[in-house]
């Protein structure tokens, strides 16, 4: 049942996530309109809004492959507040540059300190899903608006995992893992595992597993983000010698950039479930539910 909020509001979707935006629109009971991005041929964008908004506007992009995306989000805010939105709420499932929140080499940026800022130059208030904070662990430090509200994924994704897999042992990559595992594990009391990892950098990560009873288990690794994927696979070649009944995949957010997916794959991950905080073919778990509830308190 949608929550209907008042007259007063309207969703603009940005295009890359207007399904979901649709979806949680039609929750909320509220008009829902699409930003209208037109690019030229040297790169630059423009944004065209309706002519008239409400008081209040919700803004829906997610932040994956985040660099254009920004310039089109802060446009379109900037637009819609001079067309007379008073409040703006950005609801970015994936939140873009979370991981550098300090300086490892001199003379080198935070970015999460400068995206958060300029994020909070433009909105009133933040949704995201299962930001990826480190040594900065509330949201409202890397992203000061209030309220600035990180929801976590795992009871959709548990809904969707309950009786899909026989007796699935979850299995998280590594030690970050583990709070996602853990919470998805407690619906229905799973056995779950998590190994520890060592990264050498980008594109090259070390593997420990547990002792587990992997051999003919239905084993579901469950990670918040898929980038690269070479953390997922690392536990895949690791878990192969068990010879288990399946692997699959289980994850919030879907990047699988360079190829990833199909690597996994080819290595006899046989399901890949993803929620539509980023856009990607393996989406099965909507989060519109999830979200709509936290605006109901924004």
């Amino acid at each position: 049942m949608a929550r209907h909020l008042d007259d007063k509001t309207m969703v603009l979707a940005l295009p890359e996530y207007a399904g979901p935006a649709r979806r949680l629109a039609d929750r909320l009971g509220v008009d829902c309109s699409e930003v209208q991005v037109h690019h030229f041929p040297d790169g630059e964008s423009s944004v065209r809004l309706p002519p008239r908004l409400p008081a209040r506007v919700i803004v829906c992009q997610s932040l994956d492959r985040p660099n254009a995306k920004l310039v089109e989000l802060i446009l379109t805010a900037a637009t819609a507040q001079r067309l007379g939105a008073g409040h703006l709420t950005l609801v970015a499932p994936y939140l873009c540059y979370m991981r550098q929140d300090k300086a490892f080499h001199e003379g080198e940026s935070v970015s999460q300190r400068i995206i958060g800022r300029v994020l909070a130059r433009w909105f009133d208030a933040l949704i995201t899903v299962d930001p990826h904070l480190h040594r900065v662990h509330r949201l409202d430090q890397a992203v000061p608006v209030d309220p600035a509200i990180a929801l976590h994924a795992t009871a959709p994704m548990a809904r969707f995992l309950s009786g899909r897999v026989d007796n699935p042992l979850l299995l998280g990559p590594d030690e970050e893992s583990e709070q996602w595992v853990a919470a998805i594990a407690a619906r229905d009391h799973l056995d779950w595992r998590v190994a520890r990892k060592r990264r050498f950098g980008d594109h090259e990560v070390s593997i420990e597993l547990p002792e587990g009873p992997y051999q003919g288990r239905h084993i579901v690794l469950v990670d918040d983000v898929a980038s690269t994927g070479r953390t997922l696979e690392a536990a895949v070649d690791l878990l192969a010698p068990h010879a288990p009944a399946s692997l699959s995949i289980l994850v919030t957010h879907a990047l699988f950039v360079e190829g990833a997916q199909a690597r996994l794959q080819q290595k006899g991950v046989s399901a890949i479930w993803s929620t539509d905080a980023v856009i990607h073919a393996t989406n099965v778990i909507p989060l519109d539910g999830l979200i709509a509830g936290a605006l109901a308190h924004v």
